[in-house]
């Protein structure tokens, strides 16, 4: 069974940090891209981080230089480092996984429960 679990989310003041965990497991992911989604209240999920073939990031421009995505050596854990905390940055984060293969993206097809994050002003 394919699970991804999210963790570490919580309430931070503005200008903290938080540190999300997504552990994967039931398969291998080395084949597949990995993505951190955040979805407000009201609003649509949106992609805000992603990372693939070991080392390759990208990121949506209201979070880069503040987030930081990662994985580890066996692509059980990814991880996503959120520095200089806003109150726009409150949302339900959830992690997700896309087969990769060469130039070729599937749609994210696991996807984890979410966890809530906070920032308070």
């Amino acid at each position: 069974q394919v699970q991804l679990v999210e963790s570490g989310g919580g309430l931070v003041q503005a200008g903290g940090s938080l540190r999300l965990s997504c552990a994967a497991s039931g398969r291998t992911f080395s084949s597949y891209a990995m993505g951190w989604f955040r979805q407000a209240p009201g609003k649509e999920r949106v992609l805000i981080a992603t990372i693939w073939s070991g080392a390759n990031t990208s990121y949506i421009n209201s979070v880069k230089g503040r987030f930081t995505i990662s994985t580890d050596n066996a692509k059980t854990m990814v991880y996503l480092q959120m520095n200089s905390l806003k109150p726009e940055d409150t949302a339900v984060y959830s992690c997700a996984a896309a087969p990769v293969t060469g130039k070729r993206w599937g749609a994210y097809e696991y996807w984890g429960q979410g966890t809530q994050v906070t920032v308070s002003s």
